[in-house]
């Protein structure tokens, strides 16, 4: 019942918290420069005050917002101003699917790959594979995405022609390399790190001394006594690390061409498309918000001392 309570609680508080995000959202970007049908030549007046009755641009600005919380009530995300055949949930049910791919995998990669390097740099603490996985954490760290794609692209793809630089075809794995790995090395570098000292610190705790006392060998010591609580960190650092991939996504969709929400969020920005920004933003905290539940749920299994309470 804990558990259900605790659910109950932070589904409960998750709804303020998108209505406080799509609320600043929504004014910040009515109230900035340029608007949805803005063009190089101006429109003539007649003409945009037409499309501004048409989609509701030139009602109060309050009244905007009011009808923009209805329709969302009713699962409604509206128009969009530049996809003109397109509403802003459909443009979501083509994106969110890439973008869920591509995310999805490079967070497993980040996860399984640095927890993986974080403790064997652990167990040769001060050796040749500690060393070689901190260098490879700063460089990780330090590269952005907006660098790193290109140049991932200009090795394995225009130099070997190993790989695509850029495209996508659902099911071709070809086209999911790169993108993933450039997604991937950011928030494995910093599980890897996190994993480290971690692991580093479970190793010195007076229980894993007990079982090297025993006899045990250091496969079993790692695997069955320090690892469970040399998780907690990473696990902490779910949401983090999602944040990393969905920000990473917006730079790599864009670049790459991919029809994921990331892509459209920049184009939806560039555009004053309002409600394909605010569909876009939703989304994007659903999941966000999501993660962090599912952290807090994967950290009371890994330690029994923690209780969900609401």
């Amino acid at each position: 019942m804990s558990t259900l309570r605790f659910l109950i609680a932070r589904l409960s508080s998750a709804v303020p918290t998108l209505l406080c995000i799509v609320t600043i959202t929504f004014f910040l970007i009515r109230f900035a420069p340029g608007g949805p049908f803005d063009q190089e030549q101006a429109l003539p007046a007649d003409v945009a005050a037409n499309l501004n009755a048409a989609y509701g641009l030139d009602r109060p600005i309050v009244d905007q917002y009011l009808r923009y919380l209805h329709g969302l009530l009713h699962g409604d995300f509206g128009p969009s101003f530049r996809y003109r055949d397109f509403t802003v949930t459909e443009l979501i049910d083509q994106g969110l699917p890439v973008s869920f791919t591509l995310g999805g995998i490079a967070l497993l990669i980040a996860v399984i790959a640095g927890v993986g390097v974080g403790t064997l740099a652990a167990v040769g603490r001060g050796g040749m594979a500690d060393r070689t996985v901190l260098g490879l954490a700063v460089l990780g760290v330090a590269v952005p995405s907006f660098v790193l794609l290109p140049a991932l692209g200009l090795l394995f793809g225009v130099e070997l022609h190993w790989l695509p630089v850029a495209g996508w075809n659902p099911g071709r794995v070809d086209d999911m390399v790169l993108p993933v790995v450039t997604l991937a090395l950011p928030p494995l570098a910093y599980i890897a790190r996190l994993q480290r000292g971690s692991m580093s610190e479970a190793l010195q705790s007076p229980y894993v001394r007990t079982a090297f006392a025993k006899g045990l060998p250091l496969r079993t010591v790692v695997l069955r006594h320090a690892l469970r609580p040399a998780l907690i960190p990473v696990v902490s650092y779910l949401a983090p690390a999602g944040a990393m991939v969905m920000t990473g996504s917006l730079v790599v969709e864009t670049i790459a061409g991919l029809p994921g929400i990331g892509r459209y969020l920049v184009q939806g920005a560039l555009n004053r498309d309002y409600t394909l920004v605010l569909g876009m933003v939703i989304v994007y905290s659903t999941l966000l918000i999501a993660l962090g539940l599912v952290a807090d749920l994967l950290i009371a299994a890994l330690d029994p001392r923690v209780s969900l309470e609401a």
